[in-house]
């Protein structure tokens, strides 16, 4: 998309306290567009960007979402949004038809590829019935099929942010920790170079890849990223992103693993990553094609190419200073 035609376009990004929603804003509005940052929390970093028009919005899961959203929309008409909070997923997939009256475009997967985006349970189903490796998984009640002595990992079903995350050893270990997490999983844990693919899938199916290492992961965001090039590992990124029905903009991590099976993949999120200003820096025109995707115009694949061993190093930026109380 030119950035004639981008200057055009309001877009309603939405989390933008986190460093997906932050970096997307910031990227679309390097193209042009006027950017709606909203977020849940009053004081969100990304609501202190310069240009933007900044809302404090209500969770997700608050009872009001709908009418929030839906009043916000009716009154600042953004021709899009793009959600970087897996909460809001399910709940905006339900609002196409409205959020489209009000003349709001969005692209989303279907209920059931959202499901399987946020859920670690129904992502490992989708995965094992593809036959594409995955590490073994576990509820709670299954505890007894996962190996003993076995590193294992505890984590949210529908977790997101590295929050909450364990690591341990045995079974036994492990139920404990299935105590204190809220709606657990468990896992078996991968050995191996950890990898991101940011990804951008056409309305026609077609998914290109941009694959970078995650060399230093603080809070579940890679600090320290190097892209590089790996047929086999983004020939089976593709396959997850078919397996699970993404669509549009989206990361998948996975495993160069030690173990008997040399990619391993652990999860698909229906937005864009934290560290995807590395794959814009090696040449891919994400957030471009994005922005044509989004429109229902055709997503030039070929420039979404990029170079190899382009490293991204994430610093912490004071972007404002207030003063008074909050």
């Amino acid at each position: 998309m030119s950035s004639t035609d981008a200057q055009k376009r309001r877009i309603l990004v939405t989390g933008v306290g986190g460093a997906p929603g932050f970096d997307l804003a910031r990227s679309l509005l390097r193209l042009g567009c006027d950017i709606i940052a909203a977020d849940s929390h009053p004081l969100a970093v990304g609501l202190r960007l310069p240009n933007v028009t900044p809302r404090t919005t209500v969770p997700a899961a608050d009872v009001s979402y709908r009418s929030s959203l839906l009043r916000l929309c009716a009154e600042l008409r953004p021709h899009a949004i793009l959600s970087t909070v897996e909460h809001e997923l399910g709940k905006l997939a339900a609002l196409r038809r409205p959020l489209s009256d009000l003349g709001v475009t969005t692209w989303l997967p279907d209920p059931a590829a959202i499901e399987a985006c946020t859920d670690k349970a129904a992502f490992h189903t989708a995965l094992s019935k593809n036959d594409i490796p995955t590490p073994h998984t576990f509820l709670p009640h299954e505890l007894d099929q996962a190996p003993d002595c076995t590193p294992l990992v505890v984590k949210p079903r529908r977790g997101q942010g590295a929050q909450d995350v364990h690591l341990c050893h045995t079974r036994e270990q492990a139920r404990v920790l299935c105590e204190l997490v809220p709606a657990p999983i468990v896992q078996e844990r991968v050995n191996g170079a950890e990898f991101t693919a940011d990804c951008l899938v056409d309305r026609s199916g077609q998914a290109s890849v941009i694959l970078r290492y995650r060399l230093l992961v603080k809070g579940g965001l890679a600090v320290v990223s190097r892209t590089f090039h790996d047929q086999e590992v983004a020939e089976l990124v593709q396959e997850t992103l078919a397996a699970v029905g993404a669509v549009g903009a989206c990361c998948a991590q996975g495993f160069i693993s030690d173990g008997p099976e040399r990619v391993v993949m652990t999860e698909v999120n229906a937005r864009v990553a934290g560290g995807f200003p590395a794959s814009e820096a090696a040449g891919a025109d994400l957030t471009g094609q994005l922005l044509a995707g989004l429109f229902k115009n055709p997503v030039d694949h070929d420039r979404l190419q990029y170079r190899p061993d382009v490293w991204l190093i994430k610093y912490t930026e004071t972007l404002i200073v207030e003063e008074g109380q909050r």
